[in-house]
């Protein structure tokens, strides 16, 4: 599967599960344009490193995916965008009756109103170039639920949705959108937690993976970014022309409980 020619935007994929999509698609050939909110040296050092590695092209685009003046930004910044890649996410978990509305209103613009603007902006690009491949990173979350993630649950719910609303909007034109649902997936952020709540039930790392962060992951094993950059690329393959509006479910089996 080649890529080799294709421009893949990757929104927050400076770390974690975009910058391992970012990699499968710089692999399969595709040129890169990593994203966060973040204006640092090694942000752009990164960029350069991909380049590298994989002989394509590669930059950085600051832009605040909170803001959909930024997001709408970003795509016009990218110079092209044949694949869009939305993975912007953050967290919070709190009861509903105080969850703090800075939070909710905060995790919806990131994880959902930002898949919004950047496909809208998008769009036309790829109807004009006579191809495109949108891939929306939503959850597990947004096929089931779970106590103290309202707002979560609730963003990625609807990126699920809006994902088979664009499919439907593009079904006869040689543009997908599909999202890929995962379950727990072993990231930096989530390796930090580990050693914490070893601590806090007196486990072993082993046990602790096993008996309290993969509860509801029946494999009772962490999907990688490698095999979420995976299945993103499989999605932008010529294999997968067809495959538009659903969701693919890579949790260990999570969702089939």
């Amino acid at each position: 599967m080649t890529l080799q020619g294709k421009t893949a935007v990757i929104t927050g994929s400076n770390s974690g599960i975009g910058l391992g999509v970012a990699r499968e698609l710089a692999r399969a050939g595709a040129n890169v344009v990593l994203n966060s909110f973040t204006d640092r040296e090694e942000d752009h050092a990164l960029a350069a490193e991909l380049a590298r590695e994989f002989s394509v092209k590669a930059q950085y685009v600051q832009a605040d995916m909170s803001k959909g003046a930024d997001c709408r930004a970003l795509i016009e910044k990218a110079g092209a965008c044949d694949i869009l890649v939305n993975n912007a996410g953050i967290q919070h978990v709190a009861p509903i009756d105080a969850f703090p509305q800075e939070k909710w209103d905060a995790i919806i613009a990131i994880n959902m109103n930002s898949n919004f603007h950047t496909m809208a902006a998008a769009l036309p690009g790829m109807r004009a170039a006579g191809w495109g491949r949108i891939v929306n990173i939503a959850s597990a979350h947004g096929l089931t639920a779970s106590p103290y993630k309202a707002a979560y649950v609730a963003a990625k719910h609807g990126v699920v949705g809006m994902t088979k609303t664009v499919a439907l909007e593009t079904a006869e034109e040689p543009i997908t959108c599909n999202a890929i649902c995962p379950g727990y997936v072993l990231t930096p952020l989530v390796e930090a937690q580990i050693p914490d709540t070893m601590e806090k039930y007196g486990m072993d790392r082993e046990e602790v993976i096993k008996k309290v962060m993969l509860e509801r992951q029946p494999s009772r094993e962490f999907a990688t970014v490698e095999q979420l950059g995976g299945t993103a690329v499989f999605l932008c393959s010529d294999a997968a022309a067809q495959i538009t509006g659903t969701t693919i479910s890579v949790d260990g089996g999570w969702t089939a409980l």
